[in-house]
Order: C-alpha cells, then structure tokens, then sequence
C-alpha cells in the first residue's frame, strides 16, 4: 500500500480520537510510575488494565494505516509532558 491508499484511508475523526486517546494513556503511564514507585498496588493494577484496554485501539488503528502513529505520538508527548509538569508543581 503506498502513501496516496494511506492517506485515503486515513479519518481525521480517528487520528483526533487516538490523539486524545494517547494524551490520557501516557498521562496514566506517567501517574502508574508514579504509583508503583509509592507501592500502591490497586491503584497501579487499576491504572495498568485500563490502559492496557486503551492501548489496543491505537494498536489495532496504527496497523491498518501507519499515518495514524503521527497522532500518538503527539498525544504520547503531551501527556507525559502534563503529568511530569503538573507533578513539579505539585506533587502527586
């Protein structure tokens, strides 16, 4: 398949979903470091399914069309960004 089949099939209704999709997952990846560090077991546990869950739609999407990895991406980074920046002003 070459890049003009990808971006046929590529729906900007799905790249904005996993977009935000991968803002919350890796903000939940950020706050389970930080919970598994504190030794909260449950809450690590609970966190770690949920976002497991999640992380299969941008696994089932990114393998049909290789486009949609741009959107993670950027959602990855601005989750991670938010929870180190929100947990440096005021501790998680």
């Amino acid at each position: 398949m070459d890049i003009a089949s990808h971006w046929q099939s590529f729906h900007i209704e799905i790249g904005i979903a996993l977009l935000c999709m991968y803002t919350v997952i890796d903000a939940m990846y950020a706050y389970y470091t930080v919970v598994v560090t504190k030794k909260r077991p449950l809450t690590s546990a609970n966190v770690s399914a949920i976002m497991h869950f999640l992380l299969a739609f941008g696994v089932l999407s990114y393998t049909q069309n290789y486009l949609y990895i741009v959107p993670i991406a950027i959602g990855s980074w601005i989750g991670t960004y938010l929870v180190v920046r929100y947990d440096l002003q005021s501790g998680i």
